[in-house]
């Protein structure tokens, strides 16, 4: 367990859920469901069940940096990387990376958005431990995907190919494509083929993988 890390990614903008969420407080920030608890608290609080609270760093752009203070307490200073201009996911990766490499070499790293709504958290939880099992073993690269319910314009596609069979899990592929984002025509091919899934934007690897890639 002290080799696994998990990386929040929140220094978005939240523009897709304007009006409120804004550039001052974004999505993340929102206790959107009014549990009590904002996106980043409940993903703080879903990976913390089984990644050491040392291990979890956020990174974020400077400006969110009290925010993510006051709403992530029990982080230290150096567990806030911050970003002094807005990037996207590459950047983001790379830079905590190198700064968890300095802490741990054999790290195995979960990146996950802040702001996810995960209504199955069990079966999530137990989906990312299997994960961490297959990175540790495998120098491989490792995304989740999510079955598509209907043709969506909003989200990144993930096309597959064969199965992997890995000690008994049957739900591990080989990715043929990604796709950013298709017209509503090109979503409903992708959903009626069957061959694809939305991009979650949650990404597991070892730090040697990443690093190498």
């Amino acid at each position: 367990m002290e080799n696994n890390y998990c990386v929040i990614m929140a220094g978005g903008v939240g523009s897709r859920f304007w009006p409120l969420s804004r550039q001052a407080k974004p999505k993340q920030f929102l206790d959107i469901l009014g549990t009590g608890r904002t996106l980043i608290q409940q993903t703080f609080d879903r990976f913390s069940k089984f990644i050491p609270v040392e291990n979890i760093l956020v990174v974020t752009s400077a400006r969110y940096n009290e925010l993510v203070q006051e709403q992530l307490p029990e982080l230290k200073e150096d567990q806030i990387l911050l970003e002094p201009f807005r990037r996207n996911t590459a950047p983001c990766v790379a830079y905590a990376s190198y700064k968890i490499k300095t802490r741990n070499p054999d790290a195995n790293l979960i990146v996950a958005p802040a702001d996810h709504l995960i209504i199955k958290e069990e079966e999530f939880i137990r989906q990312i431990k299997n994960g961490l099992d297959f990175i540790a073993n495998n120098d491989t690269l490792l995304t989740l995907g999510i079955k598509p319910s209907r043709p969506e314009t909003g989200y990144g596609y993930i096309q597959v190919k064969e199965k992997e069979d890995y000690n008994g899990l049957d739900n591990l592929y080989k990715v043929k494509t990604f796709t950013e984002k298709p017209n509503l025509e090109m979503a409903k091919v992708f959903v009626e083929s069957g061959e694809f899934f939305w991009n979650s934007g949650i990404f597991l690897w070892s730090l040697p993988a990443i690093l190498a890639a």
